[in-house]
């Protein structure tokens, strides 16, 4: 069966219509926007993280032990679920969502999961990450100085930034951990007073 170029073009279009393509953009946040939105604070240490299909979408619950809470009340233990993962050899990528390691230390802004605080193991996790990787923040320890620092996943994520319209890498990059914990306190106490 010989094919012309209009039914090849036909062809072609509708397989493009059929195909849905998603792109992640994400919207600046500064860290007052982000205190005043999380239901929660923390830092945590990742236990175990673990992909799994549900409903046809591959979704990782990450299992986080709590080792400081900056806002809001948690369990010892929580979960996080995020979208994408890896199931076999199926893969899902979700940009802008952060990755989590057994063993890392990070600091995140938590929201909820409508239905109520989940605790390992119960399946589906309690929360998700504010504003995925500009809620993550990543620290690292130098061996030689001692000193904790602390990077913002969305400073290497290109993120849109409504004034100017346009796409820019920004964030907090290697700000020492106690700096940051001031800067957080601060962010909190202007967002309670927002709230009053």
């Amino acid at each position: 069966m010989r094919m012309t170029l209009r039914k090849i073009l036909k062809i072609a279009a509708l397989l493009c219509a059929a195909t849905s393509v998603h792109a992640t953009t994400l919207e600046r946040l500064s860290l007052d926007q982000l205190a005043a939105a999380a239901d929660a604070t923390a830092r945590v240490r990742c236990s175990s993280a673990q992909s799994r299909w549900e409903n046809g979408q591959i979704w990782t619950v990450t299992s986080f032990d709590v080792l400081e809470t900056m806002k809001g009340t948690l369990p010892a233990r929580i979960t996080v679920r995020l979208p994408g993962g890896r199931v076999g050899h199926f893969t899902a990528i979700v940009d802008g969502t952060p990755k989590f390691n057994a063993a890392e230390e990070v600091v995140v802004f938590l929201e909820r999961i409508p239905g109520g605080l989940k605790v390992e193991p119960a399946p589906g996790g309690g929360f998700s990450v504010a504003a995925w990787v500009e809620g993550t923040f990543r620290i690292r320890h130098d061996p030689h100085t001692g000193v904790e620092t602390v990077t913002q996943d969305s400073s290497n994520f290109a993120v849109f930034e409504t004034a100017t319209r346009t796409f820019h890498t920004e964030g907090i990059r290697r700000m020492p951990m106690q700096q940051f914990r001031e800067r957080v306190a601060t962010a909190l106490t202007r967002a309670q007073e927002k709230s009053r």
